[in-house]
């Protein structure tokens, strides 16, 4: 069964643009357009595409609240963020407002494909250039360790006591309980559970 598309953008030139990357598409079937938020929500009152490309910056309504709404009345509904911004921001809260993607316009046909394939399987994606964005971002907060440290960080993760670790380390509890509260300081948290979690996403354990 072809994947329904849904686009809403207040650019008829980037409509027809995408509507002639996607027109020869075997499993895709563009059901139509709207050029701001009113539009949209009226269109799916009476029909439910599977994918909606939405843009951010929308006459009427921005974009990412639209992508909020949209995902609250229609969950079944896939939204693939359509962009010129390229920012940490806009993507993120496009991605935390119920996004499955986020696609620059500049996208080639096969990108915009594998977009629609991806988040259809239940996937989330992110252009090449949007994923290079957050990876920069996510770098530049990601703390600084000592060789220590790292140590102390992988034997809590492991679920290891302060007693525990400074019997292996073969030092003073005082001193895991220090590099302890260093990691807690350079990792912006209050709590074990959450600096594990953390630990886990910039790929320290």
């Amino acid at each position: 069964m072809a994947i329904k598309i849904f686009i809403t953008d207040d650019h008829y030139m980037v409509i027809e643009g995408i509507r002639s990357l996607l027109q020869y598409e075997k499993n895709i079937e563009w059901i139509g357009h709207a050029m701001n938020a009113a539009s949209c929500l009226a269109f799916l009152q009476n029909e439910h595409p599977d994918v909606i490309l939405m843009d951010i910056n929308l006459p009427d309504k921005n974009g990412i609240d639209l992508c909020k709404e949209v995902r609250t009345s229609y969950p079944d509904i896939k939204i693939i963020g359509l962009s010129s911004f390229n920012q940490q921001s806009f993507i993120q809260k496009m991605m935390d407002h119920g996004a499955s993607g986020y696609v620059l316009k500049n996208a080639s046909g096969e990108e915009l494909i594998e977009a629609i394939e991806t988040v259809m399987e239940g996937r989330k994606f992110l252009s090449l250039e949007a994923a290079s964005t957050i990876k920069r971002n996510e770098d530049a907060k990601k703390p600084i360790l000592t060789r220590r440290e790292k140590e102390v960080l992988l034997l809590i993760a492991d679920g290891m006591t302060n007693n525990a670790i400074a019997e292996k380390l073969f030092v003073s509890t005082t001193t895991v309980d220090s590099h302890r509260k260093n990691l807690l300081t350079k990792f912006e948290v209050k709590n074990t559970a959450t600096l594990i979690r953390l630990a886990a996403q910039y790929q320290f354990i």
